[in-house]
């Protein structure tokens, strides 16, 4: 079972089905006790950064995707979802993120149109990668963001949007997407099959 974490912001359920489609015996989770022995874990997120995270507090579901990290379930954050696993966003200064992952989001930079709301081909940036497993050449995904994240050696994958912006990273059973790979057509298919797989071994 692949739990994905429902705490009432954003349209979640389109995760949900994107991981069905590809195989993922997935569910929404609005507790703990739903989440209980699940194989899988994601956070998907839409929205401000701040709200986000407050209502990923107030349900409770924060310790659910920080015990999943730390006892190696597989575990995906989607869009702002990867943004919560980082220690803050300017978006919303004084408010913590999860800590999961070191740094904090920032704005993009002020000479390019903000949000990033288009296709963009990924840069991969190490060799490897479970995540993009599969994903050769010059791979589209659909961005919707005004923050990224710092680039660090957890980056497996960035994008051009006025210099290198943090696309996706991976470290351990830890992998995030800045992009939606549930609207990035066959490639986000991709990307999520092979989480599934991981999910299954």
């Amino acid at each position: 079972m692949i739990a994905v974490l429902d705490y009432g912001i954003g349209n979640l359920r389109s995760a949900e089905k994107a991981l069905q489609k590809v195989g993922g015996a997935a569910h929404l989770v609005t507790s703990a006790e739903e989440a209980a022995g699940a194989n899988g874990v994601v956070l998907p997120g839409v929205g401000n950064f701040g709200r986000c995270i407050e209502a990923v507090r107030a349900s409770g579901l924060d310790r659910v995707a920080v015990a999943a990290v730390e006892a190696g379930t597989p575990f995906l954050g989607i869009c702002v979802g990867m943004q919560m696993l980082y220690e803050g966003s300017e978006e919303a200064p004084g408010v913590k993120g999860l800590g999961v992952l070191k740094g904090t989001n920032r704005l993009l930079p002020d000479d390019v149109k903000r949000p990033q709301m288009q296709w963009n081909v990924l840069e991969p940036r190490r060799q490897g990668s479970a995540l993009l497993n599969g994903l050769d050449g010059d791979t589209w995904m659909y961005f919707v963001h005004s923050y990224a994240a710092a680039v660090s050696d957890d980056v497996v994958a960035t994008c051009d949007y006025g210099g290198p912006v943090v696309a996706a990273v991976e470290r351990d059973n830890v992998w995030a997407t800045q992009f939606h790979p549930e609207k990035s057509g066959e490639s986000g298919m991709r990307l999520l099959r092979n989480f599934v797989e991981k999910c299954a071994v």
